[in-house]
């Protein structure tokens, strides 16, 4: 059984048990929380797809930890102009686990 949700204005597949880093959601660790955007559920054969999300269903996760991305370099640069620009990125994130989807 699997689900496909929407959260941070990214599609994620998930399954219970599952871990994954999700954009920054405000919460605590060890906290639960529910995930109300699921746009289609398969359970076997039996596939549920909504237009554009299921009304009732949810996914209910676990927070495991808030923390920091992989930096990630930009460099800008014009030629014969003298210009160079560096900035570095670290995107917030969340990792969760699902427990079950409902």
């Amino acid at each position: 059984m699997y689900a496909v949700i929407k959260t941070g204005g990214k599609q994620y597949k998930v399954s219970v048990g599952e871990k994954l880093k999700v954009e920054q959601i405000p919460a605590d660790i060890d906290s639960k929380i529910e995930l109300n955007d699921v746009l289609m559920i398969v359970d076997g054969d039996a596939v549920k797809v909504g237009n554009p999300l299921i009304s009732g269903a949810k996914v209910t996760a676990t927070v495991v930890a808030q923390g920091r991305g992989e930096k990630i370099r930009i460099f800008k640069m014009r030629r014969r102009k003298h210009y160079q620009k560096r900035q570095g990125h670290r995107q917030n994130f969340t990792e969760i686990r699902i427990d079950a989807i409902a």
